[in-house]
């Protein structure tokens, strides 16, 4: 295939690559004990963190949904990459140069005919980002830079953002790309031109104040703009359309700065917009980011979940800002709505002035944005006091319809002994007493599906409750992990000794792969044995067993190796033995005389075997 990576490549690669870095940079990993990392799974929605990774091994695994890999398949499920895609990407962070063959022939990279459409889309919009930057310096741009400077925001804030200018005239953007190689398909699918009626390219932004809008490894993936002219009779923002790297549902605003803090603090503070983004990070908040012309919702949970690590264990902060208008009510309203798929604590902060951060900070200064996140309070308290404030509680009518509109939201908490506690404020709120109150708020939740929420598809697991069943797993964890250490040991245990249907699979998948005495480790070890399975079950099972703990605390030595080997071999043994005792008993020794003293005496020396086993197993502990 002309342009493939050379294998040599590809190996180091994998080996200079630190799989911790790059998938700490979607995911926050805590640790998980011998070494290991664990983290809320990027490819399913989950409450308790089931994702582990093993840097000792290069690998990751999903106890959630059976996906697994090293880096580079990491990259690949989590950014929609190709297999050479993500080899770049990595070599790239790694500072390595990749070389390529075609047509059995090294070439050089240059001469490759085409890279991936993610790499080539993502060049495209960092030559858009050079461009537009300089042009914010130019006479043109007068208007632009006194947006940015009434606002707050200096030469050095701009900069630090990447603000730029789209130009006036119909296609600066597009020539100027043209120019560097990109083609008129590219620029389409980036989003970066349009077609004409004529049939030309023309740039999708003109005569507009530009942020551009990166993901969480920093790659510039799309642009927002603002409108600056009042004859411009667009909208007042116009945010790149939806592409190939471009989904305004998964994207977050500033994340890639304020990811690190998000993931240290346990906090995220949701802001409207671009500007109010800037102005909470120079005030001192760095952990602002806002949504890109559209509304917060589920694919935006799943991605702060991932960085707040939200788990029932560990509970972040979601605080979220909207302007005291009627819009902003409505925002905050339907952030409650969402409050649900949060484990943590969501909170509101509201300015007592209704401005957003960005004016609060020109008005009253950098402290005034410290505190009114401060000053924050839990989202249901909003809720409440909104929904409450539309009736006329001094009518009867007026405190029951506000009853009832209310008890939902308390029947929505999903921490439940906050219930009772949220009835007693409500009826003292609305003036009422408490066994009414009560009763609304039990009929509410009875409406509710009694799971409070989808029902997870159950995913087949090879059974772990057996004594054998779980030797073998570790038998295998050994020679996936330690195959240094695990060495002729396990390769002399046949094949025949494992008595799982899926174990079966995977153990022959490790002598299809060269067997473990010849075996380095890592992550080229695991990927040989994933490849060598004849099914998708026991391909699933390697990726799982690369990271499970092994069942020893402290390092495995050779003995635990010994010891282990011989409780699989034990199991084999005893169970062929029951099979040999049931096939005496049916035995006429009269009319068979041979075949019983034969099956007897294999009997025996199986018996014998068991016993030197046994003796083995205990002796090593």
């Amino acid at each position: 295939m002309a342009g493939r990576i050379r294998d040599e490549d590809i190996a180091l690669v994998r080996e200079r690559t630190s799989i911790e870095e790059v998938i700490s940079d979607t995911v926050t990993l805590k640790s998980a004990g011998a070494g290991n990392l664990k983290g809320l799974c990027p490819f399913h929605d989950e409450k308790s963190p089931s994702f582990n990774v093993s840097p000792a091994r290069n690998v990751w695994y999903c106890f959630g949904c059976g996906a697994g890999g090293d880096a580079i398949k990491f990259l690949m499920d989590a950014e929609h990459l190709s297999f050479v895609e993500a080899v770049e990407r990595l070599a790239a962070r790694a500072g390595l140069q990749l070389r390529y063959v075609e047509d059995d022939r090294a070439t050089p990279r240059a001469s490759r005919p085409q890279q991936g459409q993610r790499q080539r889309l993502v060049a495209a919009h960092a030559a858009a980002v050079e461009f537009y930057t300089a042009q914010l310096t130019t006479a043109g741009a007068r208007t632009a830079r006194e947006f940015l400077a009434q606002r707050g925001f200096d030469r050095a804030a701009a900069e630090r953002y990447g603000c730029g200018f789209a130009p006036e005239g119909w296609d600066p953007l597009t020539k100027h790309l043209r120019q560097r190689g990109f083609s008129h398909d590219e620029l389409v699918t980036a989003g970066l031109s349009r077609p004409a009626r004529s049939g030309s390219l023309i740039d999708r932004f003109r005569r507009r104040l530009l942020w551009p809008i990166r993901d969480l490894t920093g790659d510039v993936i799309g642009f927002g703009a603002r409108k600056l002219f009042d004859d411009d009779d667009g909208p007042k923002y116009l945010n790149t359309p939806e592409t190939p790297i471009y989904k305004k549902s998964h994207v977050l605003y500033g994340i890639d700065q304020a990811k690190r803090e998000i993931a240290k603090q346990g906090r995220v503070v949701v802001v409207e917009g671009y500007t109010d983004v800037m102005a909470c990070h120079l005030a001192g908040v760095p952990t602002a980011v806002a949504t890109c012309g559209t509304a917060f919702g589920a694919d935006h949970i799943g991605v702060l979940r991932r960085l707040l690590l939200d788990t029932d264990a560990v509970a972040g902060e979601i605080i979220f800002t909207f302007d005291g208008d009627a819009a902003g009510q409505k925002a905050a309203l339907r952030a409650f709505e969402d409050d649900q798929r949060f484990v943590g604590r969501t909170f509101i902060a509201v300015s007592p002035d209704n401005m957003d951060p960005c004016d609060l900070r020109l008005a009253k200064g950098d402290l005034a944005v410290r505190d009114l996140v401060a000053r924050r309070e839990p989202l249901v308290d909003f809720a409440l006091r909104h929904v409450i404030s539309r009736f006329d509680l001094d009518t009867v009518d007026g405190r029951v319809e506000a009853m009832r509109r209310a008890a939902p939201l308390v029947a929505k908490l999903k921490d439940q002994e906050k219930r009772p506690e949220y009835v007693r404020k409500l009826a003292g709120d609305l003036g009422m007493e408490i066994e009414p109150v009560q009763r609304a708020v039990l009929a509410a939740a009875s409406g509710r599906p009694a799971d409070g929420g989808p029902a997870r598809s159950a995913r087949s697991e090879p059974a772990v409750d057996s004594p054998q069943s779980m030797v073998e797993r570790e038998a295998l964890k050994l020679a996936l992990q330690e195959p240094v250490l695990a060495g002729p040991m396990f390769d002399a245990v046949e094949a025949t000794d494992y008595r799982h249907p899926v174990h079966v699979v995977v153990r022959a998948a490790i002598a299809e792969a060269g067997g473990v005495a010849a075996a380095t480790g890592g992550a080229v070890w695991i990927e040989a044995v994933r490849d060598a399975c004849a099914d998708l079950a026991a391909q699933a099972l390697v990726g799982e067993l690369a990271v499970e703990p092994l069942r020893i605390d402290g390092e495995p030595d050779p003995r635990y190796v010994s010891v282990t080997m011989a409780r699989l071999q034990w199991g084999s043994v005893t169970a062929r033995i029951r099979d040999l005792k049931s096939r005496i008993q049916r035995i006429n020794p009269v009319n068979n005389k041979d075949e019983y003293f034969a099956t007897f005496g294999e009997l025996l020396s199986l018996e014998q075997h068991a016993r030197a086993l046994r003796e083995q197993a205990a002796g090593g502990l």
